[in-house]
């Protein structure tokens, strides 16, 4: 675990690369040492509807959230989301700076009990990253 999901307007698919946003936030998620190697996901999804501010359609907007199995302690949350907010800033800070643009991050942690998940992915992983 971690889940990383990117919520965004779909008019920012001409405007920035998101497969390399998601590969960015991957790789910020997994420096941190916070999460396991095998369990990060991270995925973005266009929002096909959306409406930002007075809803001139130049406004555009990534909202990005982590969904978080529980057991880690303050500062490491805190750590994590340091991190991946600050990867997500770097890499959309050139078109921050010339669009009108929101990025957002919020976590949410899991609740154990409610929680159920299987997978094979470490099987296929170096061992170095289980």
């Amino acid at each position: 675990m971690p889940h990383i999901i990117l919520d965004y307007s779909a008019n920012l698919d001409d405007m920035i690369d998101m497969h390399a946003l998601c590969v960015a936030l991957k790789d910020a998620a997994a420096a941190t040492w916070v999460f396991p190697h095998a369990g990060i996901r991270v995925r973005a999804h266009a929002a096909t509807h959306s409406v930002v501010a007075d809803g001139d359609p130049r406004h555009s907007y990534v909202d990005i959230t982590i969904r978080l199995g529980a057991g880690r302690s303050e500062a490491q949350k805190t750590h994590a989301t340091e991190a991946i907010f600050e990867a997500a800033k770097v890499f959309t800070m050139d078109h921050m700076a010339n669009h009108p643009f929101m990025l957002s991050l919020e976590l949410r942690e899991i609740d154990p009990d409610h929680s159920r998940k299987v997978s094979s992915i470490r099987d296929y992983l170096p061992p170095e990253m289980h």
